[in-house]
């Protein structure tokens, strides 16, 4: 995962409640995390955040 990286800590929430989006996201290499990263930076709320977080990989046919 990315180091010296401070996450946003809804996004970090949310991944310690969606373990295995947890793994999938741990797997991917830094630019894809980090790409993940700004997105959660934009979201505004506790539910867009769980809702992005569910769909990370929904999107990309990653389940």
């Amino acid at each position: 995962m990315i180091d010296n990286q401070e996450l946003p800590i809804g996004f970090t929430m949310e991944l310690a409640e969606h373990l295995d989006v947890l793994r999938k996201f741990s797997a991917l290499p830094e630019e894809a995390q980090q790409a993940y990263i700004d997105g959660a930076s934009r979201v505004n709320s506790r539910e867009e955040m769980r809702s992005y977080v569910e769909n990370m990989f929904e999107v990309q046919g990653m389940q």
